[in-house]
């Protein structure tokens, strides 16, 4: 009883491990492989067990050569910023590999643990963008808060005005000033954002995508086609659907708008599962990732690193609120959006935790 209870225990720390850890045989075949080594190596244990450890993770000759010796002499050792190539994703990837010689009654084999160099990169880069996104949004309640006062007050004395006019058609100079005030009042509410989280429900997440799709089609028609590379085991989602599909079409319309006269324009929809994955500097169990990548030009390199700023456009038309709305709605669900470019292809990446149903969700008010 004891030692299941041990076992169970280990192996639940072992799969609460943010390190990717795969246990190989002597004959370099995978017995093992934890929660986090399943999402970084894009399998599962299932799949791979009893296959050879170079179906995952790749080196060259190089990493086989170096396991062999460890077998051979059960010494560990430590490859600092190891090129690894994930043969399911064809992912190029740099990590810091450990390998430890496992020798147990009658099993011996290696310990391999893996630490993407990549993902700290992304979480450092994901908290300074947090950081921005919150200084921004500050900044721009503080600034919304200065505009609207003073529009109110012109707003107020143009309507007093119009009233007093004798002269019908000064009237008309009166209710330019009313509906520009207005206008601009509609502007910086545009640029806050959702200040309400409307209310929750648990969601297939490929109900918000697939609506999305259809509004485009119809939006759009014929100026690109739609690939979808869904997983369907990933569970439902607790969120606002409606903001959801804000947020998506207003990533998914700027994609649209990229392909115009692109040959052979296509724009692809994915969801993935993720386990033990930080957004930010908060830590989750499970997230969903969903891609929206198209093959269009691609984003200025200048412009990459403000594109969720509010009034930030690409293009002489946009309004440059459609991302910053996006984000602090995925923002309002504990999530994050990430955008990668090169020309032929732009993909955007929301990360929304699925254990965020666990919480009572948050209401912000302006």
């Amino acid at each position: 009883m004891a030692l299941s209870i041990m076992d169970t225990l280990q192996s639940h720390i072992l799969d609460n491990q943010a390190t990717a850890v795969v246990l190989v045989d002597r004959a370099l075949r995978v017995s093992y492989l934890n929660q986090s080594a399943e999402f970084l190596l894009a399998t599962s244990v299932v799949r791979c067990r009893g296959e050879h450890v170079l179906s995952v993770i790749r080196n060259g000759d190089e990493l086989e050569a170096q396991l062999q010796e460890a077998l051979e002499t059960a010494q560990s050792f430590t490859k600092r910023q190891a090129a690894l190539r994930i043969p399911a994703t064809g992912q190029e990837l740099s990590i810091d590999l450990t390998v430890t010689s496992v020798i147990i009654a009658e099993f011996q084999g290696l310990l391999i643990e893996m630490q993407p160099l990549d993902r700290l990169l992304r979480i450092n880069r994901e908290a300074a963008q947090l950081t921005v996104q919150q200084t921004t949004r500050e900044l721009v309640r503080g600034l919304a808060h200065e505009i609207k006062n003073p529009l109110g007050g012109i707003r107020g004395a143009a309507q007093l005005l119009s009233r007093e006019l004798k002269t019908p058609g000064l009237s008309d100079y009166t209710n330019v000033i009313i509906e520009e005030a207005d206008r601009l009042r509609n502007l910086v509410d545009r640029m806050l954002g959702p200040n309400r989280m409307p209310d929750r429900s648990w969601v297939n997440v490929h109900r918000p995508i697939e609506r999305v799709r259809t509004l485009l089609e119809v939006e759009y028609p014929g100026r690109a086609r739609f690939e979808r590379d869904y997983d369907p085991s990933i569970p439902e989602i607790f969120c606002a659907d409606e903001q959801l599909v804000q947020a998506l079409l207003n990533v998914a319309r700027n994609a649209m708008q990229a392909l115009e006269g692109i040959p052979d324009a296509a724009i692809t929809l994915s969801t993935r599962a993720g386990r033990q994955f930080t957004i930010g500097s908060e830590r989750h169990r499970l997230v969903v990732r969903i891609e929206i990548i198209d093959n269009g030009p691609g984003i200025p390199p200048s412009l990459q690193d403000r594109l969720f700023y509010p009034m930030i456009s690409g293009r002489p038309e946009g309004t440059g609120l459609g991302l910053s709305i996006a984000q602090s709605i995925v923002s309002q669900h504990g999530g994050l959006i990430e955008c990668a470019s090169r020309p032929g292809e732009t993909r955007f990446t929301f990360l929304l935790p699925l254990d965020a149903g666990t919480t009572e969700p948050s209401h912000e008010t302006s």
